[in-house]
């Protein structure tokens, strides 16, 4: 019962608090967290093991990059030039250009999209943007076979990705549905007062954009590093140095730039969730979780969002409930993973603990709440859906 109790009051500590300051409320929720479940010395080992993590500190610095690439880009006009030469209408654009960005995924790629966003809809509001940022960001990645989180997904299904990307196209066309009714429908058509196309304003600056996730994967799939986060620490910093030269920044500039952008606030992001997310892996709960005899429905398509929500992450709630699954029920069907995956999905993207939620919020400068109730009626119907569809191939 304690550790029930411990684990309500850091959910809350972490809705309330994250309202003023997303870092601090996963710190906190994570203090109490461990207040409940571990010992001194544990919650110090597990700190420990968080600030020596090269991974953590290597991500930490990635998130950190990336809004500098964001202020170099808007402070030289480079921004200004790929906005005013995508010519397609307000709408599409809002779903397009996050999707683009999103499809060679990298940790905190939402700081890439979104003041993309923020230069073509300044009028639109400030929690839309940020819900259009996050949802079209991600939708593609459902059926995308490059996707980490689908192919890790499938691997511990025992699928191969090939196989389960039929059975995602009914989730996906049904996302794409949902976020054009609840969130760019909302949207006010903006007239595009741009000069005419020139191709060099567009493909040099997304160029700048593009390098970091292109040079990532290509040294993931090239070079043997001793951490895959290495790749994109190279990518993003190309990408930065490349930004500069392409719009003739004095490196001297970057005090204004680093002032306004505050990159060290996204890098205290990721260092407090992973923080939180290693407390909540020893605390005992997955295990607790794991004990329970659910029925499948409530464990695919009830505990797989609500992990999704807590750890903000696929893979993880995935590799608990799939093998709770399988050593219960016997082998999880194509159809049954594609259910299971998108009520995961639903709980990843609407969560503070998902980086690209945390740092949409916090450059958009709109307040979780806001957020939550844009993306609540969509997220809930295609949960709904899953449970519909779940009652049958579960």
């Amino acid at each position: 019962m304690i550790l029930w109790i411990g684990f309500g009051l850091s959910l809350a500590a972490l809705l309330v608090v994250s309202r003023r300051d997303l870092a601090l409320s996963m710190a906190i929720a994570g203090l109490i967290l461990a207040g409940f479940t571990l010992s001194p010395a544990s919650f110090l080992e597990v700190l420990w093991k968080t600030l020596s993590d090269p991974s953590v500190l290597l991500l930490s610095f990635i998130v950190g990059v990336i809004p500098m690439i964001g202020g170099v880009m808007e402070a030289t006009g480079e921004m200004d030039r790929l906005v005013s030469n995508l010519k397609i209408g307000l709408r599409p654009f809002l779903a397009l250009s996050p999707a683009l960005l999103g499809m060679l995924p990298m940790p905190g790629g939402a700081l890439l999209s979104a003041p993309v966003i923020e230069r073509r809809a300044r009028n639109a509001p400030l929690e839309l943007k940020a819900a259009a940022n996050v949802w079209f960001r991600h939708v593609l990645l459902l059926v995308y076979p490059l996707g980490p989180s689908l192919i890790a997904s499938a691997k511990i299904a025992h699928f191969d990705v090939y196989t389960v990307i039929p059975y995602m196209m009914i989730p996906f066309g049904l996302s794409l549905l949902l976020g054009y009714l609840f969130i760019l429908r909302r949207v006010k058509p903006e007239p595009d007062v741009s000069p005419p196309f020139s191709l060099a304003g567009f493909a040099l600056p997304l160029i700048v954009i593009l390098i970091a996730p292109i040079l990532d994967v290509t040294l993931k799939g090239t070079v043997r590093l001793p951490y895959s986060e290495i790749g994109t620490a190279l990518g993003v910093t190309a990408s930065l140095v490349l930004g500069m030269s392409l719009g003739r920044f004095h490196p001297r500039r970057l005090g204004k730039v680093f002032v306004r952008m505050r990159p060290l606030k996204y890098a205290a992001i990721i260092v407090a969730m992973f923080a939180f997310l290693n407390v909540f892996k020893v605390s005992g709960i997955p295990e607790r979780i794991g004990e329970m005899t659910l029925p499948p429905l409530v464990l695919m398509t009830l505990i797989g969002p609500i992990l999704g929500l807590i750890t903000g992450r696929i893979q993880a709630p995935i590799s608990i409930i799939v093998p709770i699954f399988v050593t219960t029920y016997g082998p999880i069907s194509p159809a049954g993973f594609a259910v299971t995956y998108f009520a995961v999905f639903l709980g990843y993207i609407v969560t503070p603990v998902h980086p690209c939620v945390s740092v949409s919020l916090e450059y958009f400068d709109t307040s979780l709440g806001a957020f939550c109730r844009r993306m609540a009626v969509p997220a809930l119907i295609g949960l709904a859906a899953s449970a519909l569809v779940g009652l049958f191939v579960l």
